[in-house]
């Protein structure tokens, strides 16, 4: 079900986002060649406690972490292990989420770990621009769809896979509310996008395939030809002009020229 946020609940979200950003970008210090994703999941939940908030991801639908944490082919869901170490070379997405006074924010990053190969950079680099590109058309009377052909009209040309068996979706006090926000251009237009309306918008990009293969463990997806892959996400607000980022921090919103 779609829901659209009062003034009061917008609040509350926007200060949710405002707590996630922090979390993400204080876990930034953390990422190094040696740390296993254990150890940055145990950094992640102990920030998110930190400021009063409970750590959306654990225990939904079963899943064991408070963060999802992918390294190179993983494309989402990577489940925590003290034997995964990270390595010189390596990128590693955290995408986790908050919740604050019922209400969730989800965010994703993707992250270099140590010095990276250029093509690595790239791909980070343009799959957060893709980003950007997409929320451009998030506005009160354009249509889902309008989102995901913004993001595809911009990474087509590089010749990377967008991901399409994984999509954006609707937030609130659900992490997961209507509508789906694909990454690429489908055949309906979808939903129209309404004023107040919150919506997690999150680019999953592969150097190679878009297709991918779900594991064994039934959680982490990876690319189906185990070329890296990189994932951005946050949290934003349907206005009717330019949409507001819920979940980056005001010297970001700055950095990437947006609201």
């Amino acid at each position: 079900m779609v829901t659209i946020k009062s003034d009061k609940e917008i609040q509350l979200m926007r200060e949710a986002g405002q707590i996630l950003a922090r979390v993400h970008k204080d876990l930034e210090g953390y990422v190094r060649p040696g740390i296993s994703t254990h150890e940055l999941d145990a950094v992640c939940e102990k920030l998110i406690r930190s400021h009063g908030c409970l750590p959306s991801f654990k225990g939904y639908e079963g899943f064991p972490a408070s963060a999802c944490v992918s390294v190179n082919e993983e494309v989402v869901h990577g489940i925590p292990s003290k034997e995964r170490i990270l390595q010189e070379g390596d990128i590693v997405s955290v995408d986790t989420g908050v919740i604050w006074k019922g209400w969730q924010s989800d965010a994703a990053r993707t992250h270099a770990v140590g010095k990276i190969s250029g093509e690595k950079q790239d791909l980070i680099d343009r799959t957060r621009e893709s980003f950007f590109v997409g929320i451009r058309q998030a506005v009160a009377g354009n249509h889902v769809n309008d989102i995901g052909r913004a993001i595809e009209d911009f990474i087509k040309p590089f010749g990377y896979g967008i991901v399409e068996a994984l999509v954006g979706h609707g937030i609130g006090q659900e992490m997961h509310e209507d509508p789906e926000v694909p990454n690429f251009t489908t055949a309906r237009r979808g939903m129209r996008l309404r004023k107040n309306m919150t919506i997690a918008v999150e680019p999953m990009i592969n150097i190679g395939t878009w297709d991918v293969i779900e594991t064994d463990n039934g959680w982490t997806f990876v690319s189906a030809d185990r070329t890296p892959s990189a994932h951005y996400e946050n949290t934003i607000l349907i206005r009717e002009g330019e949409p507001e980022v819920l979940s980056l921090l005001p010297e970001e919103k700055k950095l990437y020229g947006v609201l």
